[in-house]
C-alpha cells in the first residue's frame, strides 16, 4: 500500500476538528491510510511569529464566523467552546501514549476528545477531562495517567513538535502526502486531484 496521510494536528483548532471527522474518509478514497500526529501549535507559533486566528486582528472575527459556517456546510456538530484557545498537552500526551501501546482505541480517542471540546464544551485541557472520557471508551484512566506522566511521553511529544516544525508544519490541520504539504481543511479536494494526477 501507499505510504500514509501524516496528519497533524493541534486539539484546540476547529479545522483539525472539522478535518478529523473527514480524513478517515479521504484516506480510504485514496487507498492510504492516516498517521494520526498530535502536536502543539504553542512552539509552532513562537518559530513562525503567528498566533490563534481569534488572537489576531481583523482575523479573529471572520474566523469565528467561519468555523460556524464551516460546520454548517458540512453537517459538522460545533459549538464556540470556551475556554478557547486551550492548552492540549495532555490530550496530545495521551494520545501519544495510547499509539505507543498499539492500541487500536487510539485514534476513536482522538475523535472523541475532538467532539467533546468542539461539540460538547468540555474542556479536555483538564487531565480529569481526558481521564474521564477516555474511562467513558473502556480506557484504565488510571494506568493513561501514568502513560501521561512518563518521560518518554514527555519527550515524544517534544520530538513531533520538532519533527513537524523540521517539516514545515505551521498550523494545523496539516497534511503530508509523500512529501507533499497541504494546510487546511479546504485542501481535502486539492489532495484529491493532486492524488489522481500523481496516479496517471
Amino acid at each position: 500500500m501507499a505510504s500514509p496521510i501524516d496528519f497533524y494536528f493541534d486539539f484546540s483548532s476547529p479545522y483539525a476538528y472539522f478535518a478529523s471527522t473527514q480524513i478517515e474518509a479521504l484516506a480510504t478514497e485514496c487507498n492510504r491510510t492516516v498517521h494520526w500526529r498530535p502536536i502543539l501549535l504553542g512552539p509552532i507559533f513562537k518559530v513562525s511569529g503567528s498566533g490563534p486566528l481569534t488572537n489576531l486582528p481583523m482575523k479573529g472575527n471572520y474566523a469565528r464566523r467561519d468555523f460556524a459556517r464551516t460546520a454548517q456546510l458540512f453537517g459538522i456538530p460545533y459549538n464556540q467552546p470556551q475556554p478557547f484557545p486551550i492548552h492540549t498537552i495532555n490530550a496530545a500526551r495521551a494520545t501519544l501514549f495510547l499509539q505507543q501501546q498499539g492500541d487500536d482505541k487510539a485514534t476513536p480517542f482522538i475523535q472523541r476528545l475532538f467532539k467533546a471540546y468542539f461539540a460538547e464544551g468540555k474542556n479536555i485541557s483538564e487531565l480529569d477531562t481526558v481521564l474521564e472520557l477516555a474511562g467513558q471508551m473502556g480506557i484504565d484512566p488510571d494506568k493513561l495517567a501514568a502513560g501521561i506522566a512518563q518521560e518518554n511521553i514527555k519527550e515524544l511529544l517534544k520530538t513531533e513538535v520538532n519533527n513537524a516544525i523540521d517539516r514545515g508544519v505551521f498550523g494545523t490541520p496539516f497534511m503530508i502526502i509523500d512529501d507533499e504539504p497541504f494546510w487546511g481543511f479546504d485542501r481535502f479536494d486539492h489532495i484529491r486531484k493532486w492524488l489522481k494526477r500523481q496516479a496517471s
